[in-house]
């Protein structure tokens, strides 16, 4: 079961060459953003290209239960009426926030500096991920924290009455602990400061600044060191969303690996914070060209044209990783079809996502007959060179919607078909992956 459905079987079969163009949905974490500074602004945000995937929908009726006014226009269009910075209201359900981490964790500094009390939940996947790598930077605000052993949901936070500024080094490479430490730090008087030894996606700062808020970034011997201003006014905007780089990874790597193909994505995000999987692709061979560079809602876009390629085996370096961790189960399967070992190191933080993707990726990819590599923080896939994946298997996705989508990918290469035991969470982030796919050309069969 997804957490939002019945299990959804689905196989991908052979696919001829890949053809035409492929509009991906708006990007994710700029979607849960717009969402939330517009819920904590005073006024009214208007949004395009919103991505409607049910992640989002989540975060959107959660800024509803904390008494912003969130209307849905039309498609990707949406406006949100925010009640400013610290005019949250104690919500009267639990919060539902499904399958998203980026959403719970950000919801959660959003509130922790307010003295309310709200309780979190999601779907059986969220349940099982750690949420102390938020909450305890939120207790130095002041914030408290009650959930289930683990630092698991459900969990009620208290938000602090008297909230402090903190100064906070990031443990790990995580955006959505800054993130989180960052929206508390909206509601506190004087500066909280967070230290980045590794830079992470920074659409929150780029955001905080369009609506208006003081936030500065110094590059240090420390790393990124992020200065922001707490009790501002958040101006109210408009935020058209880019294309997701994560999602038009699929059909680009799918692209790349199906014979023949030739396809065309507008509109791509080609923040720098974001883009390490097409760099790691063109050092792979990838005959990737980044057509009519401009700017969109304040980030940097492209138009990608994508051709099939042969590709070869390469050590992906691990400080590459933050730039792209969502990316790697994809990136598994263009290895499989490369010639030669690709090694991508640094990537434990695999481990605690959705599932424990390093797991999943190498037990699909082996009962696909690729031969695998792990440990705690590296995967090493042995390429079979192109069209030589066997197949044939069928692939636990564990409530993941990017294990699902990679092993789609891959059995539109494979020899024989391979087959997902649940393709339901895909609707989490890229609902029109299955119609977009097979108008392309892909063939997918559901059952």
């Amino acid at each position: 079961m997804s957490g939002h459905g019945e299990a959804q079987v689905m196989t991908a079969t052979k696919s001829g060459p890949l053809r035409g163009r492929a509009d991906v949905p708006g990007d994710k974490s700029i979607s849960h953003r717009a969402l939330i500074f517009g819920a904590m602004a005073v006024g009214e945000t208007k949004i395009t290209g919103l991505l409607e995937g049910q992640d989002v929908l989540d975060t959107a009726s959660a800024m509803r239960a904390f008494g912003a006014d969130v209307v849905q226009h039309g498609r990707g269009n949406w406006s949100v009426h925010g009640v400013g910075v610290g005019g949250f209201r104690e919500p009267e359900a639990v919060i539902d926030c499904g399958n998203s981490g980026t959403g719970v964790r950000l919801i959660m500094g959003c509130m922790a500096t307010t003295a309310m009390s709200a309780t979190f939940t999601g779907d059986a996947s969220l349940r099982k991920r750690p949420m102390g790598r938020v909450t305890d930077p939120l207790a130095l605000f002041g914030a408290q924290a009650y959930g289930r052993k683990g630092g698991r949901l459900p969990m009620t936070v208290v938000g602090a009455a008297h909230p402090v500024p903190v100064r906070y080094t990031l443990p790990v490479a995580s955006a959505q602990v800054k993130s989180a430490v960052l929206l508390a730090g909206l509601n506190v008087p004087g500066q909280t400061v967070v230290v980045e030894p590794e830079a992470t996606r920074d659409h929150t700062e780029r955001m905080l600044a369009g609506f208006g808020a003081q936030v500065q970034v110094e590059k240090t011997a420390e790393g990124n060191v992020i200065t922001l201003t707490g009790q501002p006014e958040l101006r109210p905007q408009v935020v058209a969303v880019p294309r997701d780089p994560s999602s038009a990874a699929f059909p680009v790597c799918a692209a790349l690996i199906v014979e023949g193909s030739d396809i065309f994505v507008p509109g791509v995000s080609q923040n720098l914070t974001r883009n390490g999987i097409y760099t790691t692709l063109v050092e792979m061979g990838a005959d990737i060209t980044f057509e009519n560079p401009r700017e969109e809602g304040g980030e940097p876009v492209a138009d990608l044209r994508v051709r099939y390629s042969t590709l070869k085996g390469i050590e992906v370096p691990p400080e590459r990783a933050p730039s792209m961790i969502d990316e790697y189960p994809i990136l598994s399967v263009v290895a499989a079809n490369a010639t030669g070992k690709t090694v991508m190191r640094g990537v434990k933080e695999l481990r605690v996502k959705e599932s424990d993707r390093i797991d999943a990726m190498a037990r699909g990819l082996e009962a696909c007959g690729v031969t695998v590599e792990e440990d705690e923080d590296t995967l090493i896939v042995h390429g079979m060179g192109p069209g030589n994946m066997p197949g044939g298997a069928t692939c636990a996705t564990h409530i993941d919607h990017r294990i699902a989508m990679s092993f789609l990918v891959a059995g539109m290469a494979s020899q024989k078909p391979i087959t997902v035991d649940d393709a339901s969470p895909i609707a989490t982030s890229f609902p029109l992956f299955e119609g977009l796919m097979t108008g392309l050309g892909a063939m997918l069969v559901r059952g």
